[in-house]
């Protein structure tokens, strides 16, 4: 099977697509177009934070014994990524190009310094330390709904 690094890797790429895709039709005000894709996006991140925060962090943790490392930082900015979606969210329901654009710059920023951490520090080190479990790690993320 794949490594987390190649699993969370594709699934970051997948996120980052759907979320150009959305901002493509704001700018173009396809209201209707950026609904849906906006919808998706939102939901493929919400998804995408669930597998980490629910499977690949706590094994990182058991695992490690840190609770205040990388993982908590990743947390934390989870955290701020979901209250940029949640406005991003008011500004789509407004019809708020200026506002959602804004917020999309900042969101973007975000996430790929969140992912750059991720792709190259965390992922690795969850390879190294879970190796002897990552399939079933890898299976247990593609099962969370």
């Amino acid at each position: 099977m794949n490594t987390i690094l190649d699993f969370l890797g594709s699934d970051h790429r997948a996120c980052d697509d759907l979320f150009a895709s959305a901002e493509s039709a704001i700018a173009q005000k396809n209201w209707d177009g950026a609904r849906t894709l906006f919808n998706q996006f939102q939901a493929a991140m919400s998804h995408h934070l669930t597998m980490e925060e629910t499977v690949l962090f706590p094994a990182f943790e058991a695992r490690t014994g840190n609770t205040v490392g990388p993982t908590q930082v990743m947390r934390m900015e989870h955290e701020q990524m979901r209250g940029l979606m949640q406005d991003m969210a008011g500004a789509v329901a407004a019809g708020d190009r200026n506002a959602y654009l804004g917020l999309s710059e900042t969101l973007n920023m975000l996430m790929q310094q969140h992912n750059l951490k991720e792709e190259n520090m965390l992922y690795p080190m969850s390879d190294q330390v879970l190796s002897g479990n990552r399939d079933d790690l890898i299976r247990s993320m593609q099962a969370v709904v």
